[in-house]
């Protein structure tokens, strides 16, 4: 994993030892050098194409330190609520189950604002907004067994405030889904983002506060529990800064009551003028994340609760309207979800949920029209492509790209070897990297992930389109069919490859 410009990361000092070819044609020594030095490097990289322009050298060594770990589940999904009450997740859309089957078992959280909208009716129908009928719940079952995923499954808490809900009805609800979920069902998570229901227009407007809020949580989790016996709970599912309420809850509410702790993060607003490519791409800015990080970590071991990150994305929309120009649904957004999710296994998390769905505006990994999925955003390509480093345990990494925008992970795989994730963010540096591993490898393997669009010459890194892994787009229906990854050449414990601008490489040793 990466070490990083902050307080836990050292200065970086620059080295750019290698120039273009091109840029050494000036004389027929230096061209000859060139020609040689190319050769070389080529053979030392396997079958992976030599780069068209300057090279920068990079350093990179991967350490034995060990920093946080990604298990099974790390990188999952989160969906609002009204998106099951209708036919999106049901044991019969093979397309939305083989999309999900990509990213492996995981987590899908059912929550967002409109958990605080649905009503359990034992007696309805189903597929109606507002309304969570049996119907809505068994086909929720019926996907998350064929996708073999768990579930965050939300109540409504902020209904009580209009006497719309209340802990019997919850309770109510609560058993019909641990019922039907079975294995599937990750735990319970009562209201959503309430540090938010006393402001303008919310449940309890002028009237809230965090002790308020307690007493009514308690109120509903004795009821849910009584109902479902042994159904695990998590929350708070706070939406600001996790000190003022998520912090607190945890020490209040102890791993008597809750499994999991949950918190909600976004960079910022869609109308923010933070909302720029360079503010997603460059982890110098993040030290909200690694406060945010810190604090749920330290609470995490305090009461020995583990933690989760159980929505998150680039930018929240204040409208549903689409911003200008279009950064969140863009190819950035794929760069930026792969620092944010190694910083925050680095950080403790346990996991993360990308918020999804929707037609458009909020941007999120998969578009959806009612019950089908139309588009699989840039956003995704970020997911997948994390996932496909496997799970394992978090090895430090060293790396000294001077003034160039570059950043690498590393894991200890599960199954053995190591998984290293580099990303150059230049938009027209190539790199090639000089890496360092802790032992010894007889064989490596390159994966790119970049972006191409037609009659392009490199990466747009405003693209909403064109994002591949190893040359391979995912269909609708969950078709992926990547190219064979590169061959590298290890030399002991030493390997040389190249990560061409905007593009993230997935580099894999044994």
């Amino acid at each position: 994993m990466n070490t990083y410009q902050t307080s836990i990361l050292p200065k970086l000092t620059r080295r750019n030892v290698l120039k273009g070819a091109a840029g050494l044609a000036a004389s027929s020594l230096l061209a000859g050098r060139a020609s040689l030095e190319a050769a070389t490097l080529s053979a030392n990289a396997g079958n992976q194409p030599y780069p068209s322009g300057s090279i920068a050298q990079v350093p990179l060594t991967l350490t034995s330190n060990t920093v946080g770990a990604v298990s099974e589940g790390f990188a999952g999904l989160a969906y609002s609520k009204e998106k099951m009450l209708g036919t999106l997740f049901t044991g019969w859309d093979t397309t939305l189950i083989g999309i999900f089957k990509l990213l492996g078992p995981s987590v899908l959280r059912i929550g967002g604002s409109t958990v605080d909208d649905s009503v359990w009716n034992p007696n309805g129908p189903g597929g109606q907004q507002a309304y969570v009928a049996p119907t809505d719940v068994n086909n929720l079952a019926a996907f998350l067994k064929a996708t073999g995923w768990k579930c965050i499954y939300g109540i409504n808490l902020g209904g009580y405030a209009t006497g719309a809900t209340n802990p019997t009805l919850a309770g109510e609800e609560a058993a019909y889904v641990h019922k039907a979920l079975g294995s599937s069902l990750a735990s319970f998570e009562i209201g959503n983002e309430p540090d938010f229901y006393g402001n303008a227009g919310n449940p309890w407007a002028n009237d809230w506060s965090f002790g308020k809020f307690i007493g009514i949580w308690n109120e509903f989790r004795t009821a849910i529990v009584r109902a479902a016996p042994g159904a695990a709970m998590s929350g708070p599912s706070d939406a600001g800064d996790p000190t003022t309420w998520t912090v607190p809850f945890a020490e209040t509410i102890t791993s008597a009551k809750i499994n999991l702790i949950t918190q909600h993060y976004y960079v910022t607003g869609q109308s923010d003028s933070n909302a720029t490519v360079a503010n997603l791409l460059d982890t110098s800015l993040h030290h909200d994340v690694l406060r945010e990080l810190a604090a749920l970590n330290a609470a995490s071991q305090e009461v020995g609760i583990p933690f989760r990150i159980s929505e998150c994305g680039t930018f929240f929309c204040n409208t549903p309207a689409t911003p200008t120009p279009d950064i969140a649904g863009s190819y950035t957004a794929a760069l930026w979800s792969l620092d944010y999710m190694f910083m925050c296994a680095q950080g403790g998390a346990s996991g993360v949920n990308l918020e999804s769905g929707g037609n458009v505006w909020g941007f999120p990994p998969l578009l959806n029209e009612a019950d089908y999925v139309c588009d699989v955003c840039p956003l995704f390509y970020g997911l997948l492509f994390f996932t496909l480093a496997g799970t394992g345990t978090g090895f430090e990494t060293i790396i000294s790209p001077g003034s160039l925008n570059v950043t690498a992970y590393g894991l200890h795989k599960s199954v053995g070897g190591f998984s290293l994730v580099v990303l150059n963010k230049e938009f027209s540096q190539n790199i090639q990297l000089d890496i360092v591993l802790p032992r010894t490898v007889s064989q490596a393997s390159l994966m790119e992930m970049t972006q191409r669009s037609p009659g392009a010459s490199g990466p747009n890194i405003m693209a909403t389109s064109g994002v591949t892994i190893q040359g391979a787009e995912v269909g609708l229906n969950g078709d992926f069919y990547p190219a064979a990854p590169y061959r590298l050449t290890p030399s002991e414990n030493r390997l040389t490859c190249y990560v061409p601008p905007l593009t993230a490489v997935l580099i894999q040793a044994t």
